[in-house]
């Protein structure tokens, strides 16, 4: 299986959006991260422009909420036509009630993971998911280096998969670079959030090309 590589906007130029998107049109889903200030310690923007994001971009959109109260804001996000919907466990008050609610709007429900939560009380849930993102730095800012020791995280993830006979995606955001990318699959994971090394990059296509090509060779 093909690994799946989702560029992260917080990296690219808010001011040339549109262009950045165009850069991108090969990825498989173009990342959306929502910070409210409060969960993390940064801003960057709500349902308004993740909306004209939506109408503009060359791929689906995959939605990484980092906001406080998911239960009440997220649901949005799927009625706006976003591919993927994902809140933190540490901010959900009812993580599975939530989910099905995603779905039932049509998006795919996702649960996030920061480096020190605890995987173990998800196992059992992951029917419950389509995707879970493994936090492979603190959340909240781009730029920061890739934490390894949150791996066995995404060992414990897919071998739960494999037992309970559930399709999960498993996704990695921070640090992917072509360097980091193949422990990453070498641990469990298919999909794949980078942000600077793709908009870093003076050819944004080659370099998805290149992430796509270190992780495969590792993907299970």
């Amino acid at each position: 299986m093909a690994a799946r590589i989702n560029p992260s906007i917080l990296s690219a130029d808010f001011v040339n959006m549109q262009r950045d998107l165009e850069r991108i049109a090969s990825a498989d889903y173009v990342h959306v991260d929502v910070m409210d200030n409060h969960f993390v310690p940064n801003l960057t923007f709500g349902p308004q422009m993740v909306e004209r994001v939506q109408a503009t971009s060359p791929v689906p959109l995959d939605v990484h909420l980092m906001i406080d109260d998911p239960d009440r804001w997220a649901p949005q996000y799927a009625e706006i036509g976003c591919f993927s919907v994902t809140f933190h466990a540490e901010a959900a008050t009812a993580p599975v009630t939530l989910a099905r609610t995603l779905r039932k709007l049509g998006a795919r429900a996702g649960i996030a993971l920061s480096p020190k939560t605890d995987v173990g009380a998800y196992l059992e849930l992951l029917p419950e998911f389509d995707q879970v993102l493994v936090m492979t730095v603190e959340p909240g800012f781009g730029g920061q280096k890739f934490l390894p020791h949150v791996m066995s995280k995404l060992t414990r993830l897919r071998e739960a998969a494999a037992r309970l006979g559930t399709d999960v995606w498993l996704e990695v955001d921070g640090g992917v670079t072509e360097e980091t990318i193949g422990i990453a699959a070498d641990a469990g994971a298919d999909t794949f959030v980078a942000g600077s090394s793709v908009f870093g990059a003076s050819d944004a296509a080659a370099a998805i090309e290149g992430l796509r090509s270190a992780a495969s060779a590792h993907v299970h």
